[in-house]
C-alpha cells in the first residue's frame, strides 16, 4: 500500500506538492463556509469543457490529419521543421500547449525519421516545445495559467490578445529566424498517410468548442456552458468523461484553498506582500522556473492586484528549466522514452534556446 502512494506522489508531483500544502493550511485555518468562496469556479468549468472537446476531436485524429494536410506540401528539411514548429505555435492558442505537445512531437519525429533527418531531432523539438509555449501565452484559453488569470483581469478578449500580441510577434520571429538558419533547404520526400476523420462528429465537437470562446468573450454564461457541453458530450460519447485530466482541476483546487488560507493568516500575508510587492513580474518569471507557471499563477494571484503583471511573468516564465511550463516535459518524455541515447544532447539543446527566448522576451517585457 506505501509504495502505490509512493507512485501516486511521484506520478503527479505538483498534484501532490498542492495537496499537502492545502491539508496542511486547513490545520492553520479550519474548514469553514468561506473555504466555498476560494475556488474559482469558472477556470474549473471552463478547463473542464475544453479538456472534453479537445479529447474528442484527438480520439478522431483531427489534429493529426491537419497536420498531416500541411505537411505533405513540404519538401525541404526546411519546410518540415518551419511546418512542425508553426503547428505547435498555432494549435496551442487553441487547444494548449500540452496538448499541442502530445500531438504534433510524436509526428514531429517519424517525420523527420521518414526524412533522414533525425540528427535535427533535439534542435526540431525544443523549437516545437517553445512554439507550443509561447503560442499558448497569446490567447486567454492557451493554457491554464492564462484561462484562470484572465478571469481575474477584467480584460475583454480584444485587451488580452493585445496585450499578449508583442510577445507573441517576438516569439514568431525568433522561431522561424532559428527554422531558416538551422535548417538546410535540402530537398526531402515523405511519405505520410491521412488518418480518416469523422467530420459529422467533428464538426459537432468544433460547434461546441467554438461555445467555449463565445463563453471566454462573455455572452455565455460558465454555468451555462458546463450544462450543454455536458449533455452534449453526455448523449455522442460519454467516454469522453474519463480523459479530462482531473489531477489538473484538483491541483487548482488544492492551490485555491491553500491561497485562500494563507490570505486569512495576517502575518504571513503582509510578509508575502512586502516580498512581491512591485516586483511580481520578476517574482513570477523565478519561481516559475522553481515550481512551474501554473501553480505560480495561483498562488502569487492571492498576493497582488498586478494580474497584468502575473499574465506577462508566467507566460515568459514557461521558459528557462524543463519544469518552468510542465508541458515541456510532455517532449522531453516523448524523446527519451522512444530516443534515448538523444537525453543528454536534447537537455543541453533545450536549456540552450529557452534561456536565449527567455532572456529576449525579458528585454522587450523590460522595454514595454
Amino acid at each position: 500500500m506505501g509504495q502505490k502512494v509512493l507512485g501516486w506522489f511521484k506520478q503527479d508531483v505538483v498534484l501532490s506538492v498542492a495537496l499537502v500544502l492545502a491539508v496542511l493550511s486547513c490545520f492553520a485555518v479550519p474548514p469553514d463556509a468561506q473555504y466555498i468562496g476560494y475556488i474559482n469556479y469558472n477556470t474549473i468549468i471552463l478547463l473542464f469543457c475544453l479538456m472534453m472537446l479537445v479529447a474528442g476531436l484527438r480520439e478522431l485524429n483531427f489534429f493529426n490529419a491537419a497536420g498531416a494536410v500541411l505537411l505533405e506540401r513540404v519538401r525541404t528539411q526546411r519546410g518540415i521543421v518551419l511546418t512542425l514548429v508553426a503547428l505547435c505555435f498555432v494549435s496551442s492558442m487553441f487547444i494548449t500547449n500540452d496538448v499541442s505537445l502530445i500531438t504534433f512531437v510524436p509526428l514531429g519525429i517519424l517525420i523527420l525519421e521518414m526524412a533522414g533527418s533525425a540528427g535535427k531531432l533535439c534542435f526540431a523539438v525544443t523549437l516545437m516545445t517553445i512554439a507550443a509555449n509561447l503560442g499558448s501565452m497569446m490567447t486567454p484559453i492557451g493554457n491554464p495559467q492564462n484561462i484562470y488569470l484572465y478571469s481575474l483581469s477584467g480584460y475583454s478578449l480584444p485587451g488580452f490578445l493585445w496585450l499578449m500580441l508583442p510577445y507573441g510577434l517576438l516569439s514568431a520571429l525568433l522561431l522561424a529566424v532559428l527554422c531558416v538558419l538551422g535548417c538546410s533547404a535540402t530537398p526531402v520526400r515523405v511519405r505520410q498517410q491521412r488518418p480518416p476523420v469523422d467530420g459529422r462528429r467533428a464538426a459537432f465537437y468544433l460547434v461546441l468548442f467554438v461555445l467555449c470562446l463565445v463563453s471566454v468573450a462573455g455572452p455565455l454564461p460558465k454555468p451555462a456552458l458546463l450544462v450543454i457541453v455536458s449533455a452534449a458530450v453526455a448523449v455522442v460519447n460519454r467516454g469522453l468523461f474519463k480523459k479530462v485530466d482531473y489531477g489538473l482541476l484538483l491541483t487548482f483546487v488544492c492551490f485555491f484553498v491553500f491561497v485562500g488560507n494563507m490570505n486569512r493568516l495576517e502575518d504571513f500575508n503582509a510578509l508575502i506582500l512586502n516580498i512581491i510587492g512591485g516586483r511580481e513580474q520578476a517574482v513570477a518569471i523565478g519561481i516559475s522556473q522553481i515550481i512551474s507557471n501554473v501553480p505560480a499563477a495561483v498562488l502569487l494571484s492571492g498576493y497582488t492586484d498586478d494580474v497584468r503583471a502575473l499574465i506577462i511573468g508566467t507566460n515568459i516564465g514557461g521558459l528557462g528549466t524543463l519544469i518552468a511550463s510542465m508541458a515541456s516535459l510532455i517532449s522531453y518524455k516523448q524523446i527519451t522514452t522512444r530516443l534515448p541515447q538523444h537525453r543528454g544532447r536534447y537537455l543541453w539543446t533545450f536549456t540552450l534556446w529557452n534561456v536565449v527566448f527567455l532572456a529576449a522576451l525579458c528585454l522587450l517585457a523590460w522595454a514595454l
